[in-house]
């Protein structure tokens, strides 16, 4: 029997070897597509609401304004998300460009008759076909990733972790937002970083990565200066002139907008901010504690190494992080999730309002897969470890399916 599974797993090797990467990258998306949608229907939240009809009026009526929509349902219009702008119209007070993502990736899916978007249901089925899309997406690009580190089947195996261990399965594959976009993006810049040898084009698919993070999400600003330093230290202030190019394009792009809409370049995150001492009880934007500090990684209620403990095997990449010095871009990656999370540590509203597990934190998984991938590579991990990362694999799976 013993040489049976012997010959089996054989196989098993020799068909994942003639697969290749892009065969196994093909199959893990198609695997957390249908795990994401899987339960059949969008998970939103109150705050997420206005992306996705913001993308649906984008497609019948050419605006992302939302007055169709409230004059349809009145009691939209109370919720703090949709936002009078100026000129009359109603706005989302979130960054227009997850909509606008939703909507491209939508429109021939719409065109060929294959989804209805004026159906009753049709722009949760644009939220959640987006985001489950765009997050699969995202760890297939953490796949390509690791490969650089480690073999395909490690390398598939730590994707797999990151897409169903971690809150990508129960928050961000659930609903379009802002942390599927963006995460979209970061995964992508942290591809081009990895690079061993970084060219023109991965310098630019590195600014395009980050304009697409941070003009979905402009808190990611600290991650986005420091991996943006990165690609300075490594390839010189002129060689990462597309790389700021680009991401400062997408700002600009975004400020500009802000601007015209609401009059301010944050757009409506002021009004937000302001809703904060009814709603949660704090006072000012920033309130650096040892309770935010703790809370991101331990809190029962909040904590990533509670809900995904699977990702404290990040941390066995630190020391090849540091040996190889800022002419890597490991070093980077662990400075700017460092960076990410002093600063969602240190906001008032740390805990992310009313949601499933670390939200915050979903931000930096992609940088942490990177540290995971070089910390485990192909050297040969004791028995020990391996047991413990088995059992912390299964809890994370389990809470996120739980999620």
């Amino acid at each position: 029997m013993r040489a049976a599974a012997l010959r089996m797993g054989d196989r098993g090797l020799a068909a994942a070897h003639r697969m290749g990467d892009r065969g196994l990258a093909a199959a893990l998306f198609a695997a957390l597509f249908v795990l994401y949608n899987a339960n059949g229907r969008e998970m939103g939240n109150y705050d997420s609401q206005p992306t996705k009809y913001a993308a649906r009026e984008l497609l019948l009526r050419g605006t992302l304004a939302l007055n169709h929509v409230v004059g349809a349902t009145p009691q939209l219009g109370e919720r703090p998300a949709f936002v009078p702008a100026r000129g009359g119209r109603i706005r989302s007070a979130y960054s227009p460009v997850p909509a606008m993502a939703a909507a491209a990736i939508t429109w021939p899916l719409w065109i060929a008759g294959v989804l209805d978007v004026r159906a009753p249901l049709g722009a949760n089925w644009i939220a959640k076909l987006t985001a489950s899309l765009l997050t699969a997406g995202a760890v297939a690009l953490s796949f390509f990733t690791a490969r650089r580190f480690m073999s395909g089947g490690r390398a598939l195996a730590l994707a797999a972790a990151l897409g169903a261990g971690t809150g990508y399965w129960p928050t961000v594959s659930q609903t379009l937002w802002q942390h599927e976009t963006a995460i979209f993006g970061i995964s992508l810049a942290v591809f081009a970083f990895t690079a061993r040898d970084l060219r023109a084009a991965g310098v630019l698919a590195i600014g395009i990565g980050l304009g697409i993070a941070g003009s979905s999400r402009p808190q990611l600003a600290p991650a986005i200066i420091v991996l943006l330093t990165g690609v300075a230290a490594r390839v010189g202030a002129i060689g990462a002139w597309p790389a700021a190019a680009a991401t400062g394009a997408c700002a600009m792009a975004l400020i500009a907008a802000n601007l015209s809409w609401f009059g301010h370049p944050m757009g409506a995150m002021p009004l937000l901010e302001a809703l904060h001492p009814a709603v949660h009880g704090t006072e000012g934007t920033f309130e650096p504690s040892s309770g935010g500090f703790a809370g991101l990684l331990v809190s029962p209620n909040r904590g990533l190494l509670i809900f995904s403990p699977i990702v404290a095997v990040a941390t066995t990449g630190l020391p090849r992080a540091v040996r190889e010095g800022r002419r890597a871009a490991l070093i980077w990656c662990a400075i700017a999730a460092s960076a990410q999370y002093v600063l969602y540590a240190s906001y008032s509203v740390w805990w992310a309002g009313h949601t499933f597990g670390p939200r915050y934190m979903l931000d930096a998984l992609p940088l942490l897969a990177v540290l995971a991938a070089a910390g485990v590579a192909d050297r040969r991990l004791p028995r020990p470890l391996l047991s413990a990362m088995a059992l912390a694999l299964a809890w994370s799976i389990a809470v996120s399916a739980a999620g």
